[in-house]
């Protein structure tokens, strides 16, 4: 069935954008960006230290529901196969274009966005698809990422439907995915996943310092003070966030990768965030909420948005970098899901769980079964056993539901691994 789906982001007036694209650039001359003082640094970056994950990862799939290396490997091969290039009318996601370059798009609305371009390359690097990964980033660099102005280095994407944006949700995925290409297969000339991994973060972190302030309303994606993320980097989003914008998984890599102790003060209190702003009895995240985890005035939804929240709680506990209380958090949440019926729970709740859309989404259906890699209950095998069972994603609404079955299939089969 067809229905609109609301995805990562908001508004970003196509004017802004536009502006954006035509202002002059604002790095000195040099190219350097400009320190906490406005002064030039004072040479290259060093470069980027290599990442460490745990010493092993949990494999779902094999310890709740007992399943062998030989069937789970298939399971996620035929997930890939199918989503990255089957069917272009009813299965696939990923479309080639000439000899180098590749997009995923959001069939369904018929646009490409960072946030799929950049699941993509996490897929693609875990798996080890070399040649998708780079199609895809040779893609992203050459149609997506702004070149000049203020926005120098972000890069453009749709969000609630088809208003364009700087979405950070796929910026974010970018770093993380070029960190692990850096470490498996190696910087090169013609690869330099290394230094643009280093751009991107600078951008991210440091977009107000290069610009002199918030030229056109733009700002840094993460908030000096809090160090969380904006919802979108200009100024009519400077006080709120997302939950499934806040990655304190990914932080700790970028701040092993950087040396810089930024992030991992974002890891913090990204957690500290998905703490806040979850129901204290559901466990559910707003559609947005401020920095404090109250829920801005009309997002006191759980949507669609939110369920990419659920991936980032698994993450960190695939990874060894939970913090306290995000097992509590988890259980809470599949409790809920559990209580309304594990093969009848709708779409989209109030935060105090009662039902707005009763129909059945994979993609939630999905990232819960993630979930419970970061959980204790006696029952989250169900949930993982639900993602086994299910069917590839498909038809017109196969894009969110494929990124999100996808990134879950990797996480319960233990091979979302840093690299």
């Amino acid at each position: 069935m067809t229905r609109p789906r609301v995805l990562a982001g908001v508004v970003f007036c196509a004017l802004l954008a536009n502006a954006l694209l035509g202002c002059a650039n604002t790095l000195d001359s040099l190219g350097q960006d400009p320190d906490s003082n406005g002064a030039a640094d004072s040479g290259p970056a060093p470069p980027l230290g290599a990442l460490t994950g745990p010493a092993s990862y949990p494999n779902a799939f094999r310890t709740l529901l007992g399943k062998s290396d030989v069937e789970i490997s298939a399971k996620v091969e035929a997930a890939f196969a199918q989503l990255f290039h089957g069917d272009p009318i009813t299965q696939s996601i990923y479309f080639p274009v000439g000899t180098d370059r590749a997009y995923i798009q959001d069939v369904l609305h018929g646009d490409i966005r960072s946030e799929g371009i950049g699941i993509g390359m996490l897929v693609a690097v875990e798996l080890d698809k070399r040649e998708e990964f780079d199609r895809l980033w040779t893609y992203a660099k050459a149609s997506l990422e702004q070149r000049t102005g203020p926005a120098q280095g972000y890069f453009n994407s749709f969000c609630d439907d088809t208003t364009p944006c700087l979405d950070p949700y796929g910026m974010q995925q970018f770093v993380t995915a070029l960190l692990f290409a850096n470490d498996r297969w190696t910087s090169s000339a013609d690869a330099p996943y290394a230094s643009d991994a280093r751009a991107l973060l600078d951008a991210l972190k440091n977009k107000e310092l290069e610009n002199g302030g918030a030229a056109l309303g733009l700002t840094s994606v993460f908030d000096a003070t809090t160090q969380l993320v904006r919802e979108q980097p200009t100024l009519d989003h400077a006080g709120y966030t997302r939950s499934s914008l806040e990655m304190p998984a990914a932080y700790e890599l970028w701040a092993q990768a950087s040396a810089d102790p930024f992030w991992r003060g974002a890891a913090a209190a990204g957690r500290a965030h998905l703490l806040a702003a979850a129901d204290a009895t559901t466990g559910l995240w707003p559609m947005r909420s401020y920095f404090d985890g109250s829920a801005v005035k009309g997002s006191e939804v759980f949507s669609p948005q939110a369920y990419r929240t659920h991936l980032n709680l698994a993450l960190d506990a695939l990874w060894g970098t939970a913090g306290p209380n995000q097992t509590a958090l988890a259980d809470r949440v599949l409790g809920f899901f559990a209580a309304q019926g594990l093969d009848k729970y709708g779409a989209t709740f109030t935060l105090a769980g009662v039902a707005l859309d009763p129909n059945r989404e994979q993609g939630l259906i999905a990232v819960n079964g993630a979930l419970a890699v970061a959980a204790s209950r006696a029952n989250r095998a169900a949930f993982v056993n639900a993602v086994w069972t299910q069917a590839i994603p498909s038809g017109d609404i196969r894009y969110y539901d494929g990124v999100l079955y996808l990134m879950s299939l990797l996480i319960l089969s233990g091979q979302f691994r840093v690299y």
